[in-house]
């Protein structure tokens, strides 16, 4: 559902591009065209498997997931989205294969759908928004390779402490077992850790 409301000066969009991507107003006017503000219902899928990815997606309020499901049905979460997150299938974005993964609004959510071109266009016009986003893309590969290490070689406490550090307002917003599966753990494996750290934050506080 279009969202025809929306003030662009007032948004999280307008206020991320233009003050870390050196955007001006002007510019987000010429490249109009190529975004949407879009208003998503509670578990309203963004992306399917099999479906070519079209946008990137920047949340304005709400949280999305990105995920995979395994043989049996079992979500594997490889990443949440809350406000002023980007979430996209880079390889099915940008190389027009299918996706393998799904992304979906875990609440009702304000979702600006951003078209390939205003990305490319925005950075040929302004020289300071096409560096923002070589940077853009060396955080997000570092983030994927921190993702990767952690699942390959933390421990589960070591993981959790990791998830607080990144999400650090998700704890009330998300159930229990979606954590779990972000840290490729069991519900059961996070309520240990959790009490683990409850009782030494209690330990700590006697002391």
């Amino acid at each position: 559902m279009e969202a025809t409301d929306v003030i662009l000066e007032e948004t999280n969009f307008y206020r991320y591009y233009t003050e870390k991507g050196g955007l001006s107003k002007e510019d987000f006017t010429k490249f109009s065209a190529y975004f949407s503000f879009k208003e998503v219902p509670h578990n309203t899928y963004l992306l399917r498997a099999d479906e070519v990815c079209s946008h990137s997606f920047f949340v304005e309020s709400g949280l999305l997931e990105s995920f995979s499901l395994d043989e049996k049905g079992g979500e594997h979460i490889l990443q949440f989205a809350p406000e002023n997150w980007i979430v996209s299938d880079r390889a099915s974005l940008y190389f027009d294969k299918p996706s393998e993964y799904y992304i979906k609004a875990i609440e009702h959510s304000l979702i600006v759908f951003i078209q390939p071109d205003f990305l490319m266009k925005a950075s040929q016009a302004n020289s300071d928004f096409s560096c923002f986003l070589e940077n853009s893309l060396q955080r997000n590969i570092y983030v994927q390779q921190k993702r990767i290490s952690s699942l390959l070689a933390m421990t589960a406490r070591e993981r959790y402490l990791s998830f607080m550090e990144t999400y650090p307002g998700l704890m009330l917003r998300v159930p229990q077992w979606m954590i779990a599966s972000y840290l490729g753990i069991t519900p059961e494996s996070l309520s240990r850790v959790r009490r683990e750290l409850l009782n030494d934050d209690r330990n700590a506080r006697k002391k």
